[in-house]
């Protein structure tokens, strides 16, 4: 029986009264159970579409969070409540699970990351990387090795290079790699390390020149995610883990060029 034939049944003002606010309560919808992502720099374009795939397929919304995967881990330690970290590396993520500030047996890779070299104008760098031997410009950008996986493999390279003592006056540091590319974008430094993910996208990089740091130069950029002790009775949290498994979330990850 419908309701608005039942509340016309219904003689008793207080009656009425008591079963329109039952029929209020059940109408309206429960909130949707948020997940508080804190996400590495480098990962947020492809996280983005990923959470918006995921938001239309779950009906749970992501609130992210996007920095330095160091700073993540000061806040993390100082109980920002995050449920999940997509970090740009693994030692974090190992140190907070050892730490008992995450669940260690949700840890997996969920990307691995490519550095970079770049500039916004066309030209610049060269597709073997010598820009850098012939210091033809006067500022470098790379995140801070501290907190961003990116500098530290930044560092790498130069010194696998041998060029760390000649690069090293003319570099511009950034809190995380977002502020790096920043840095390169607007101009402020002629060229920068950046991640790969930040320049390409489907097979390709957007603008300017790069050159593809080759990997036998740097320590691989193994991308770890994990739940966090705040997230642990958050079934939002746990689907959201399971859906950067699936092949929707591998699709778009791969299209920002990662492996």
């Amino acid at each position: 029986m419908r309701f608005g034939l039942v509340f016309l049944l219904i003689r008793n003002p207080m009656a009425r009264l008591f079963f329109s606010v039952v029929f209020l309560l059940l109408s309206v919808s429960c909130p949707a159970q948020v997940v508080e992502v804190a996400v590495a720099a480098n990962f947020a374009a492809p996280m983005k579409q990923i959470a918006s795939s995921f938001e239309l397929a779950s009906g749970y919304k992501i609130a992210l969070s996007v920095g330095a995967t160091g700073k993540f881990y000061a806040q993390i330690k100082n109980a920002a409540p995050f449920d999940i970290l997509l970090s740009a590396d693994q030692i974090t993520v190992r140190k907070l699970a050892q730490e008992q500030f995450a669940d260690a047996s949700t840890q997996f890779t969920y990307a691995t990351g490519k550095l970079v070299l770049w500039s916004a104008a066309p030209g610049l760098v060269d597709a073997q990387g010598t820009v850098l031997k012939s210091g033809h410009f006067a500022h470098i950008a790379i995140a801070s090795p501290s907190q961003a996986p990116y500098g530290a493999a930044a560092i790498e390279t130069l010194k696998s290079l041998h060029l760390t003592e000649q690069i090293t006056p003319r570099i511009v540091q950034g809190e995380s790699i977002g502020q790096t590319y920043a840095f390169v974008a607007t101009g402020n430094a002629e060229l920068g390390f950046v991640a790969l993910s930040q320049v390409w996208n489907n097979g390709q990089i957007q603008s300017g020149s790069a050159w593809m740091v080759p990997e036998n130069l740097y320590t691989p950029i193994h991308q770890d995610a994990i739940l966090l002790r705040h997230g642990e009775d958050n079934q939002a949290a746990l689907a959201l883990l399971a859906w950067l498994k699936s092949d929707a979330a591998k699709k778009i990850i791969h299209a920002y060029g990662y492996d």
